[in-house]
């Protein structure tokens, strides 16, 4: 992994490098307002309608609510949105709460992976030393202290927050054009019950990779190979119903299916 004037490089053991824009302070704060507005516009409705609910099918007047456990309830609530709302979305949409995809940012793992349950936890449940002393001025410093723009969350979960990559159509890969790859392949060769859907974007990327510069590399045969078993062991697919000797076309049938859209 190299970092160059605000670009990730990523060399996967697939032989095949990603570049990442590394998404700065401007676009990390400006998705971060969406996210707070959101997170507010949340608390007050369900703090709002616990109120309203309380008051009129219980005996308890307002005066009594104001009392110490309701206030720590109320608290409670609102750090279980704070840190909830995070780790809830990145899992949900890959390392993308509502700001990030609207802003065009993912959080993915140091090494170029999607990043999983735990990096989500870790790196948000550590968002509390970034917020101090207060508006995250640990994190701010922190971030301006490295050329990667990593708050401590970042450190310690092993994340980092890059542009979204544009998705290529198929038709601008200049080795597999759209005509061709009609011809060549078709959903038959996608092996019974195979999880099209479960496929990562970093996975569509490396197959989107692979297929572009296939006709360059003299390994192509084996390096597919070692591409669709990465993809079966991850996805837990048992290996005897993967004929490895026709993984190109696998692999290209995936990516047709999955951009059936860009082909037709």
């Amino acid at each position: 992994m190299t970092n160059t004037n605000d670009v990730l490089k990523i060399d996967t053991p697939e032989n095949v490098t990603f570049d990442y824009d590394i998404a700065g302070i401007g676009s990390r704060f400006l998705a971060a307002l969406v996210d707070t507005a959101l997170l507010l516009v949340l608390q007050v409705l369900i703090i709002g309608t616990l109120i309203l609910f309380i008051t009129i099918f219980s005996d308890v007047d307002l005066v009594s609510m104001m009392s110490a456990w309701v206030f720590a309830a109320l608290g409670l609530v609102s750090f279980i949105f704070l840190w909830g709302y995070y780790i809830f979305f990145e899992i949900l949409w890959n390392g993308q709460s509502p700001g990030k995809r609207w802003v065009g940012l993912r959080v993915i793992r140091v090494d170029g992976t999607p990043i999983t349950a735990s990096e989500a936890v870790i790196r948000n449940l550590v968002r509390i030393i970034d917020l101090l002393p207060t508006a995250y001025g640990v994190g701010v410093v922190t971030m301006f202290a490295n050329s990667n723009s990593r708050r401590v969350g970042d450190f310690a979960a092993g994340t980092i927050v890059v542009h979204e990559r544009e998705t290529k159509e198929l038709g601008g890969l200049s080795t597999v054009p759209a005509g061709m790859l009609k011809t060549w392949v078709s959903q038959s060769d996608i092996p019974a019950g195979f999880p099209v859907e479960r496929l990562s974007q970093y996975e569509l990327q490396i197959i989107e990779e692979f297929l572009l510069r296939r006709r360059e590399l003299s390994n192509h045969l084996i390096l597919a190979q070692h591409i669709l078993a990465s993809i079966v062991k991850r996805l837990e697919i048992p290996q005897e119903t993967i004929d490895s000797n026709k993984a190109e076309e696998i692999l290209a049938a995936i990516y047709k299916v999955v951009n059936m859209d860009k082909v037709e």
